[in-house]
């Protein structure tokens, strides 16, 4: 089964990967501004998310496989891979394992570490929300603030519900295999795990996702890694503040 994408523009391919509970469609203003950029801007869905296939496996090797399908189905060679978060941990496991495949590699708000699970509160309230009772999105904001208090993290949680049918909401993530298997999106790069190219990690600076005791690591996987900040933004880094992030994404394409 072929992941589901956005294709946009035409160029060298640029791949981009969404993070947990997240889709391609988080992706989509800057995608367009890569594309115009000069690439073939592939924003694909990963498994149990968006409009990706849904499947009981789901851990780090088969997300880097499930690409891996994905670029020999399309036939894409010099890539250009950038992830966000989960899809920062894939995008390291592939790059690592198809370095022939990837020209440059960039990271958003995750280091190759472990971390524990952290999604408790998130994934409980999107468990509890009953489409038998709630038939709006403003239902499901206003039930789902009982359990994450942070707006922007509510929007961005909703953008999985789809109408199923007429006046039948549902969430297009595969819940039950995301809650069962929500250890494995921690889970640290394998510690042999190398790539000798270009990579740029990229940080907010109000999130503590990536920390300064973090470089050890990062230069010991990827020996040509730069580390930027991107300045007034959390973990959504690319939401919060896109231009900077587009302007250190664009620079780092041109210039390395």
């Amino acid at each position: 089964m072929t992941l589901h994408s956005n294709i946009i523009g035409q160029g060298q391919p640029f791949i981009i990967l969404h993070g947990f509970l997240g889709m391609s469609d988080n992706w989509k203003t800057l995608g367009n501004r890569f594309s115009e950029f000069g690439f073939e801007v592939h924003l694909v869905d990963q498994r149990n998310h968006g409009r990706s296939f849904h499947d009981d496996e789901f851990n780090y090797e088969v997300l880097a496989e499930d690409l891996k399908q994905y670029c020999d189905t399309y036939n894409l060679k010099n890539i250009i891979l950038l992830g966000h978060s989960m899809g920062g941990k894939t995008a390291m496991l592939f790059a690592t394992e198809y370095p022939e495949l990837v020209s440059k590699l960039m990271v958003a708000d995750i280091s190759p570490r472990f971390y524990p699970v952290h999604h408790d509160a998130i994934l409980n309230g999107l468990s509890a929300l009953d489409f038998k009772t709630i038939k709006s999105r403003g239902a499901a904001d206003k039930f789902l603030a009982q359990y994450v208090s942070e707006i922007g993290i509510r929007m961005f949680l909703l953008k999985n519900l789809y109408w199923v049918e007429k006046d039948q909401l549902g969430l297009r993530i595969n819940l039950d295999v995301l809650k069962e298997n929500v250890s494995e999106v921690g889970e640290a790069l394998p510690i042999h795990a190398q790539y000798d190219k270009p990579t740029l990690f990229l940080r907010g600076d109000k999130s503590e996702y990536v920390m300064p005791t973090d470089a050890k690591l990062i230069t010991q996987h990827f020996p040509q890694a730069d580390i930027v900040t991107v300045s007034d933004a959390g973990h959504w880094l690319h939401a919060e503040n896109p231009d900077e992030f587009y302007d250190a994404v664009t620079k780092f394409i041109t210039f390395s």
